[in-house]
């Protein structure tokens, strides 16, 4: 079986940033000094190791100490959770993405504007937790289908969109956006550009292989995403955080390999897999 790696796989440089800003942190405060509001990635074998490095990543900010010192993951946080760390007297490490600022920021400007501010994205994803608290009422979709319930007609609608979606699902529900009766449309590219390159380069692969495998945590949006386009495309895909995973079914009677990753994924997790499949081909 051949093996080929996407040529944009992996980390990002906002996953990058996260993590060294962690880790000079822990450097500076020492281990068990800081909390985190949740994973700083969504990997768990990253998170595992800054656990193990002193990192308390399940922190809620209700129970955390007044004086303490809390780090605000990579998918940033709300300005009422901000506020509530200042009353708190908490020291703040900020690792929130600049592209996810850059969306906090839009919609801000947007409700400024007199905009009502839509977003697309899954609600319940931290990062859209956090940016739809910069302005009030912020509408959250993620289909065509919510359009009827959700879409106000005829009214000033400035869109935003999760920065770890793929232009095509967003292109998708902006499109039907456009087809309903509204005032003034205004639309702000939010979008990873990490993010789509990596999904190109996985849609390409697709191309030269018969299976794709998708490396990273099982609950990373943009993992999640990239394995979706991939079964898109027509090719069977696996998304799977580790070799631990890998099943030998999984290549029965398939000739050449696809391995690409997420955004949070990091490089020795690619290594280990794609050394580990090329090994249990040449075995047999």
């Amino acid at each position: 079986m051949i093996v080929k790696l996407a040529t944009k796989r992996g980390f990002c440089f906002g996953v990058e940033d996260a993590i060294e800003l962690t880790e000079k942190a822990l450097e500076e405060y020492g281990a068990g000094q800081i909390v985190a509001l949740g994973p700083v990635i969504h990997n768990p074998q990253v998170v595992q190791k800054l656990e193990e490095a002193g990192l308390n990543q399940s922190g809620k900010i209700d129970e955390i100490e007044d004086g303490s010192t809390i780090l605000v993951r990579s998918h940033g946080a709300s300005p009422e959770l901000f506020e509530q760390a200042r009353r708190k007297n908490l020291e703040i490490v900020d690792a929130t993405c600049i592209l996810v600022k850059k969306a906090q920021d839009a919609v801000k400007k947007l409700h400024q504007e007199g905009y009502q501010v839509i977003m697309i994205g899954d609600r319940n994803h931290p990062e859209v937790r956090g940016v739809i608290g910069y302005a009030p009422n912020v509408i959250v979709l993620d289909s065509v289908e919510e359009l009827d319930e959700k879409l106000p007609h005829r009214d000033k609608l400035g869109i935003v969109a999760q920065t770890t979606h793929s232009p095509e699902h967003v292109g998708e529900i902006i499109g039907a956006i456009a087809q309903r009766p509204f005032q003034e449309l205004k639309i702000v590219n939010t979008l990873c550009l990490e993010v789509v390159r990596r999904q190109e380069a996985a849609i390409e692969l697709c191309k030269e292989v018969d299976v794709m495998f998708v490396l990273g945590g099982l609950h990373s949006a943009n993992t999640c995403e990239l394995a979706r386009l991939c079964r898109n495309y027509g090719v069977q895909t696996h998304h799977v955080e580790t070799w631990e995973q890998f099943d030998p079914q999984m290549v029965v009677g398939r000739q050449a390999a696809g391995v690409t990753a997420g955004a949070s994924t990091p490089e020795w997790t690619i290594e280990d897999f794609v050394s580990k499949l090329r090994a249990f081909d040449a075995h047999g």
